[in-house]
């Protein structure tokens, strides 16, 4: 019976999140932690950011922390459940807004639209991207070297992430091991 409550609770998070996800799944992992860390508790904020870290290693989108999150709190029925209601709503509005979007490519409104967009969709990206470097804690040293991934991202675009990911881990483990 709690399973079922689970999955249930599952789908009436994820759904909306899918619905509102403007820019991908970046854009609603502060939502998705607060749902999941605060609200319902499925997952520890330590969870929540090795499932981050997984899912940033591993191929595909990095959207795939939704699925993890399910898996965590319900098994492979809540990973299947999760992974529905998160990558299907949006992609069925996606797909129906792409028929009619393209009927009004070059009004006005098209593009005003697009243009209302990208200040929308970095806006909840960046809350996502501080929500994860604060569950994290509080550490300068992690602030810092966030900040150094990102202009290095900026600066070199084709750098590799998990390069990234290595060379700042052993930044942070140099740095600890001398303090």
């Amino acid at each position: 019976m709690e399973d079922s409550r689970t999955l249930v609770a599952l789908l009436f998070v994820f759904v909306p999140l899918s619905l509102v996800s403007i820019g991908g799944g970046p854009a609603v992992f502060a939502e998705m932690q607060h749902q999941a860390v605060t609200v319902h508790g499925w997952v520890t904020q330590r969870q929540f950011v090795d499932l981050f870290a997984i899912s940033r290693a591993a191929p595909g989108p990095g959207a795939l922390l939704a699925t993890l999150i399910g898996w965590q709190a319900a098994g492979w029925p809540g990973a299947l459940v999760v992974s529905l209601a998160f990558f299907l709503p949006s992609s069925i509005v996606v797909y129906v807004a792409a028929c009619f979007w393209n009927r009004l490519r070059g009004s006005t409104w098209h593009r005003a639209v697009e243009d209302g967009f990208v200040p929308i969709a970095a806006g909840l990206v960046l809350a996502g991207a501080l929500a994860i470097l604060q569950s994290g804690g509080t550490d300068p040293l992690a602030g810092v070297i966030a900040l150094g991934v990102a202009t290095c991202r900026l600066w070199r675009p084709n750098f590799h992430p998990l390069i990234l990911l290595g060379l700042g881990a052993s930044v942070f483990a140099f740095v600890r091991a001398l303090v």
